[in-house]
């Protein structure tokens, strides 16, 4: 009986912290309480990210004693006017996507595109229908 009452169970060192970046790359150095180095990044499926340094992150902490930690997020900035719920806001410093709840896709900043496109429907340049040249006949 005197053993078990001198028992304390051990403090959890589960949960999660805000920390800020100090190495970026596919690894990660973050600054929590202290530096932790080599933490994995994550983040939705099909979106590639690397935090920048100096980053407002999120470090999820888990294991047994928190001793298996990763970065999952970053601080949201500020969203452009109107976002709605469920709609999707992709930026970097020069360019962003725009999905938007009525089917709409904004894109801005230099567009590239490689491979084969195709357009179903209307094509609009700077607001105005754009009709291809059909005086040479199609072209492959």
């Amino acid at each position: 009986m005197w053993l078990s009452k001198q028992t304390k169970p051990g403090v959890s060192a589960s949960g999660a912290d805000l920390g800020v970046t100090s190495i970026s790359g596919e690894s990660a150095g973050v600054v929590t309480r202290g530096e932790v180095r080599a933490l994995p990044v994550y983040g939705p499926g099909g979106y590639a990210w690397r935090p920048a340094a100096g980053e407002t992150v999120l470090v999820i902490k888990g294991g047994t004693g928190g001793e298996e930690s990763c970065v999952a997020g970053a601080k949201q900035t500020v969203a452009p006017a109107g976002l709605r719920p469920g709609e999707v806001y992709i930026h970097a410093e020069g360019g962003s996507v725009y999905l938007k709840n009525d089917g709409t896709v904004e894109l801005q900043g230099r567009i590239v595109l490689t491979g084969q496109v195709e357009v179903t429907g209307a094509l609009r340049v700077n607001g105005k229908l754009y009709k291809p040249c059909t005086c040479g006949g199609e072209s492959e």
